[in-house]
């Protein structure tokens, strides 16, 4: 990965090939939105906008074949580096992610409103079975009311995903930029990410009672989890830096999301809230002088 990121603060070219190549396949347009946030948050907007530009284009030819999704972690993981290279915090850029993913959550659901509605309906069909015993309780109210939840769920859902992809190109590029120019400065930051209290039990807040505000707002509750859910990620890296958590449970921790997703990502979440309130971390995390992961001072 080293190679990638040396290859791309080379030069003008090099970085533009890297960055308008990748977006212009199906399977690498992470690798153009990672891209475009080292070269965005080493050399700045002034320096960044010609290279950023040209890698608009292919982006915008898949926007016009009905693949929005390519553009939009591009400009979500550049709006969110914007905010990094501003000096924002990480929390601050956690909380910009969410409005990154309302706004993905529009065009989805302007874009795929179709599938998402005929996948909604087959859901609905399901309900019962999915259910058992407890939707047949249900009032008819109730019903009618659960099963209005299933579209804007299921647009949270995909945006959520895109939320995660584009925090986690962000990331990829300043773990470049550290590796260049500040080695062990990205991981020195992400272990000391921790939600304050008054705002993890906000976004809890929001989760859990958004629906109640109106049927759109559901797309809410999978939005407002994934700063919860990267910062007990965080959580998990800070321990096992300070030696009070063994390495392979992070190995584990890393398989078993992409095995049992939706055991260990609420694990993650109630995490990063408990922790809100006892700092695991606390008083007994060791010292780092690693300096700004910019590579500047």
């Amino acid at each position: 990965m080293r190679a990638i990121a040396e290859f791309i603060m080379r030069g003008r070219m090099q970085a533009t090939l890297v960055v308008v190549g990748s977006a212009a396949l199906p399977l690498l347009f992470w690798l153009s939105a990672a891209a475009s946030c080292l070269v965005l948050l080493r050399r700045g907007p002034k320096d960044a906008v010609g290279i950023l530009a040209w890698a608009m284009l292919p982006a915008l030819v898949w926007w016009y074949f009905g693949e929005p999704r390519t553009l939009l972690v591009l400009l979500g993981s550049l709006g969110l580096a914007l905010m990094l290279r501003a000096g924002q915090s990480w929390v601050r850029v956690l909380l910009g992610s969410i409005a990154v993913g309302l706004v993905f959550s529009v065009v989805l659901g302007a874009v795929f409103r179709e599938p998402i509605a005929e996948l909604a309906t087959q859901l609905q069909k399901l309900m019962p079975q999915m259910l058992d015993g407890a939707y047949q309780q249900l009032s008819v109210e109730e019903r009618a009311r659960l099963e209005s939840l299933i579209a804007p769920v299921l647009t949270g859902l995909m945006a959520a995903l895109l939320q995660i992809v584009s925090l986690l190109c962000l990331m990829l590029g300043r773990y470049w930029q550290a590796v260049l120019y500040n080695p062990g400065g990205f991981g020195s930051e992400f272990r000391a990410l921790r939600l304050p209290p008054m705002l993890a039990f906000g976004l809890l807040t929001a989760m859990l009672l958004g629906p109640n505000f109106g049927v759109e707002l559901a797309m809410l509750t999978p939005l407002c989890s994934v700063p919860l859910a990267f910062a007990g990620l965080a959580l998990l890296h800070g321990l096992s830096a300070s030696g009070r958590l063994a390495k392979f449970w992070l190995v584990g921790l890393y398989v078993s999301l992409l095995l049992f997703l939706q055991l260990v990502y609420p694990l993650l979440v109630a995490l990063a809230i408990v922790d809100s309130l006892i700092d695991f971390r606390g008083r007994r995390a060791p010292k780092n002088d690693a300096g700004p992961t910019n590579g500047e001072g």
